[in-house]
């Protein structure tokens, strides 16, 4: 199969060695995208297109290569070509009649021509001819330019000839890699993992940091979130999860800051820490998914005051957005099941917010608040690198594992519901029940609890993890099945 690839329209307006630099960074990300599945592809480049030439036929591995190339930053679109040496008009119509001659009988069809090069016709002339030869071969009931049935497409690149099969929406924006870092503030609901989508697919590298406020199970749901946004969109390089605990710093505030300070005061907490994170990575900008007056703190006056307490840049992708538009994104992009079943934590809720914090009075409150708490919250942050994040959360949980399954246990497929759709879990005689990890800590308490319930992932680590989890919420009837 072989594949034309657009780049960012944006790329192609840069300077000569800027865009010869992007272009390579592309390149060097596909291949490290799709590697795994295709160690032998092979990626070549121009100017305003990036070709890809796989020799793999399985059909399955191709929609998996096809999926992954969509989410790659940089990639406007990609077509599925055959390639041909140019011939002359004649040649371009038989091979146009090869690929699209059985589709046009009894349609309406159109020819779309692209050209690049010197040749002694247009692409307009290569229309006129192919769509009035196709019409009178194939039978087609005639031609619309405006709502065709069928679009015969085509590409003439110096002498080269590309048949297009098909077109694929990529994400736009630059390839990861290509532009600076940032560091996302991630609570693993709607706003921040749309923001965190938002800059990878600009083109930042985006590493995440999360501030924990009480609670395993919020760091794990959170961990499996911004696992699954770097894998989808950001594979092509690594980058961390920064897990601070902050449960002490929360104690801190709610003892010591007057109520309606508290909220705005804890925001300033977490932008010193991320600022500490960030120098000590060498990144000069933090994210946060805060919109205008989503919540108290959100109002200008708060965020003005929030954002006195660094000097790094802070960037709000989502500053301007409606919450319905944040959620229909989380949709699109596949977050907003984790946001939905992302567990509760407490955190400092004040009774009557200030929308209109003043400098004065938040260094007032701060006065009280001492500094050693937050430094003890940050030498205990971990570092984890984000595509082990998983693995190292599972490497020392011990969880009973059982190869069979008895009659009347419930196997319960905790994979993401793509996995459970491609590869389905059938085992004879024995209740196979769907219930996707991320829902999985919300919605066990619905199951019958005289049952016995095995959970089953492909590599063992999620339902470990879950299983631990489960456990010591006082829930004795989970194991882990693990087929031999």
């Amino acid at each position: 199969m072989k594949l034309i690839v657009k780049v960012f329209p944006e790329i192609t307006i840069k300077s000569p060695p800027v865009r010869k630099r992007f272009i390579k960074q592309l390149a060097r990300n596909i291949r490290t995208v799709v590697r795994d599945l295709d160690p032998q592809l092979v990626v070549s480049g121009v100017w305003d297109n990036l070709e890809v030439q796989t020799r793999v036929e399985d059909a399955k591995v191709l929609r998996e290569l096809t999926e992954r190339l969509s989410c790659i930053p940089g990639i406007t679109h990609f077509l599925q070509v055959d390639e041909y040496p140019l011939g002359d008009l004649d040649d371009i119509l038989a091979k146009c009649q090869l690929h699209f001659g059985e589709q046009l009988p009894g349609k309406v069809f159109a020819v779309r021509c692209k050209r690049a090069g010197r040749h002694t016709f247009s692409s307009m002339d290569v229309e006129r001819y192919v769509g009035s030869q196709l019409r009178q071969r194939c039978g087609a009931a005639g031609i619309d330019l405006k709502k065709p049935e069928v679009e015969v497409r085509m590409e003439i690149r110096d002498q080269r000839l590309f048949i297009i099969h098909s077109q694929h929406a990529g994400l736009g924006g630059y390839p990861l890699g290509a532009l600076e870092q940032t560091l996302v503030l991630m609570s693993g609901g709607f706003d921040s993992t749309v923001a965190a989508y938002q800059m990878m697919r600009r083109g930042l590298m985006t590493h995440f940091c999360f501030f924990n406020l009480g609670g395993k199970a919020h760091e794990l749901g959170v961990m499996e979130v911004a696992h699954y946004l770097w894998k989808k969109f950001g594979s092509s390089q690594r980058v961390l999860f920064i897990s601070v605990p902050f449960e002490e710093v929360v104690g801190e505030i709610l003892g010591k800051v007057d109520n309606s300070h508290m909220g705005v005061i804890l925001k300033r907490m977490m932008l010193r820490a991320a600022t500490q994170m960030a120098d000590r990575l060498q990144i000069d900008a933090l994210v946060t998914g805060e919109a205008i007056s989503q919540v108290s703190s959100q109002t200008l006056p708060n965020l003005s005051v929030i954002d006195s307490a660094t000097e790094k840049l802070v960037l709000r992708p989502l500053l301007a957005s409606h919450k319905q538009d944040i959620i229909d994104e989380a949709n699109r992009i596949g977050t907003a099941d984790f946001a939905k079943h992302m567990p509760e934590y407490c955190g400092v809720i004040s009774v009557n917010p200030t929308t209109h914090a003043k400098l004065p009075r938040v260094l007032h409150e701060e006065k009280n608040f001492d500094m050693a708490v937050l430094q003890r919250a940050l030498e205990q942050a971990r570092l984890i690198s984000i595509d082990e994040v998983i693995n190292e959360l599972g490497r020392d949980i011990e969880i009973e594992e059982v190869s069979q399954v008895l009659a009347g246990q419930v196997v319960v497929d905790i994979r993401h519901p793509h996995a459970q759709e491609d590869e389905p879990l059938e085992l004879d005689g024995i209740e196979v029940k769907a219930l996707p990890f991320y829902a999985l800590n919300n919605r066990f308490k619905e199951l019958d609890e005289t049952r016995q319930y095995l959970l089953y992932c492909d590599k063992g680590v999620m339902s470990r993890l879950h299983a631990h989890h489960l456990l010591s919420e006082g829930h004795a009837n989970v194991r882990v099945y693990r087929p031999s």
